[in-house]
């Protein structure tokens, strides 16, 4: 798939800092998009800043592009009614943009919460049914469901990345399964947005590392290459973190992490 254009939203957060750079390098347009303001970091870098209120204002802007990376909306755990406007109903507002305007390939940022009440000791696959460790992963459940709807009714293609722990290197136990390189990232949204022949698809961005928790799909083409493995001897704790009853969202599959961000 050959792109021109490519609008990137919540391009100032974690994940579309990562992806602004490398994405400059491989598109002759980058539209990067957020509600705070933005520098352009190259010639071939416009930047927006935008609330994305509505299909029709974000039809504004990525009207004439080849794809879009939607990354904004609510980041954790929060309040129902704040993730519904944030995540479901911002997702529905890009996709229905897309439909309008055709921009056919849509990548939606999901996440590996979606299935964090799983057991530690047992490998998921995107098949398996969600089992969300919170709020926020019920609302990542919806994105999905949407990204499936689009695809099927309205032909648009979607990939919905379930996006492991993105950061420059493992920082605790947890992230030996679950850490997504800088590198790891770019790679899998760059697959995401050029694989031909997708209607829809899920893939888990996660690295390649040792004791993930979750299976890695042939569906986008994209391979890992780093190993949270490599800084497993400098985390503490380590080897009480993958026995017992652990589950795979760690302390945001408690009751607690919920209470303490959404409902109180």
């Amino acid at each position: 798939m050959t792109l021109e254009t490519v609008v990137l939203t919540g391009a100032a957060g974690r994940v579309g800092s990562v992806l602004r750079e490398s994405l400059r390098h491989r598109v002759r347009r980058l539209i990067s998009v957020d509600r705070v303001p933005l520098v352009a970091e190259g010639a071939n870098e416009e930047v927006r800043q935008a609330e994305l209120s509505g299909a029709e204002d974000v039809a504004s802007i990525i009207e004439g592009a080849d794809a879009i990376v939607h990354l904004a909306g609510v980041p954790d755990e929060a309040p129902l009614d704040s993730l519904l406007v944030g995540n479901v109903l911002g997702t529905h507002d890009v996709l229905e943009a897309a439909r309008r305007t055709g921009t056919k390939r849509v990548v939606l940022a999901s996440s590996n919460r979606l299935t964090g009440c799983y057991p530690v000791k047992q490998m998921v696959s995107v098949e398996m049914p969600p089992r969300p460790d919170g709020l926020y992963g019920v609302s990542k459940v919806a994105v999905e469901a949407l990204g499936r709807l689009y695809a099927d009714k309205f032909g648009l293609q979607v990939v919905c990345l379930r996006i492991g722990s993105l950061e420059p290197e493992p920082s605790e136990p947890r992230h030996l399964a679950t850490w997504l390189s800088p590198r790891d990232c770019a790679g899998f949204v760059w697959a995401a947005l050029t694989r031909p022949d997708i209607t829809f698809t899920t893939a888990y961005a996660v690295s390649a590392n040792t004791r993930r928790f979750w299976e890695l799909s042939d569906e986008i083409g994209y391979r890992p290459h780093d190993d949270a493995e490599s800084w497993a001897q400098r985390l503490l704790e380590t080897a009480q973190y993958f026995t017992g009853d652990q589950l795979q969202g760690g302390d945001y599959a408690t009751a607690e992490y919920t209470l303490r961000h959404a409902l109180e």
